[in-house]
């Protein structure tokens, strides 16, 4: 039963914590994206077979994309921490006596004094890990992410594929003869794309810690000034070129 609890307060919709910021962010990257696609699409006057391919390539390329920027961004973050890890287990080495001054310096600074601080320091440096793990913290102020690179990039690429397909829906089903009357798709597309934001922009305020109202209006406000000013450059565009 306790086990249990755990599992369940360590996850929200099936995610892990951990890794709702990528499941958000790629949401709604993916989300508006696709909808400035259909936007813009719609400003041009395209067909239904025309949106639905220009949404899904831009879904799989932008998806795709954004996984592997995300993978990039985090392999190069763990990779600078393990340089600066091993760095400092080198000092720790070769340069002893300086890096236990170090610490007595940082605790000192913290106000720790006399025998405590003796005390503090002798501690920490008879254990090399913890030693490192100190100098780590607070010297540099650096931290290892727990989280993966596939991971990340792994959630991103889903939640930008999720998400980012359901501007898409009302196209889709369109086109597979659902008797959707045409002048109505854009605004069933509006219509899910604004449910789609909404959840997204309720899970970004858990990451955010912020107010969920306000992270759902500036969600929902993000995706209509992408959709207005997609369309309006391609209403543009079809009275040029068209």
């Amino acid at each position: 039963m306790q086990h249990h609890e755990l599992q369940s307060e360590d996850k929200i919709l099936f995610f892990k914590k951990e890794y709702i910021s990528e499941f958000v962010y790629g949401g709604i990257d993916g989300s508006i994206t696709t909808f400035a696609v259909v936007a813009g699409a719609e400003g041009a006057s395209l067909g239904i077979s025309v949106v639905i391919i220009l949404g899904l390539a831009n879904l799989i390329a932008d998806g795709f994309s954004m996984s592997v920027g995300n993978f990039i961004s985090t392999k190069a973050s763990r990779d600078n921490f393990d340089r600066h890890k091993a760095r400092e287990y080198w000092e720790v080495d070769n340069l002893g006596a300086t890096e236990k001054e170090e610490i007595r310096v940082i605790y000192e600074a913290k106000g720790f004094k006399g025998e405590l601080l003796n005390q503090v320091v002798e501690v920490i440096t008879s254990d090399k890990d913890v030693w490192v793990d100190t100098m780590m913290k607070e010297e540099l102020e650096m931290t290892k992410d727990d989280k993966t690179p596939v991971k990340t990039a792994s959630v991103t690429f889903f939640s930008f594929v999720l998400v980012g397909s359901i501007p898409l829906l009302a196209y889709i089903f369109a086109g597979l003869d659902s008797g959707i009357a045409g002048a109505e798709l854009f605004l069933y597309s509006s219509i899910l794309t604004g449910i789609a934001l909404t959840i997204v922009g309720a899970l970004k305020s858990l990451v955010t810690e912020r107010n969920m109202l306000v992270g759902i209006a500036e969600t929902l406000l993000l995706g209509g000034l992408a959709a207005s000013l997609a369309y309006f450059v391609g209403d543009v565009l079809e009275q040029v070129f068209m």
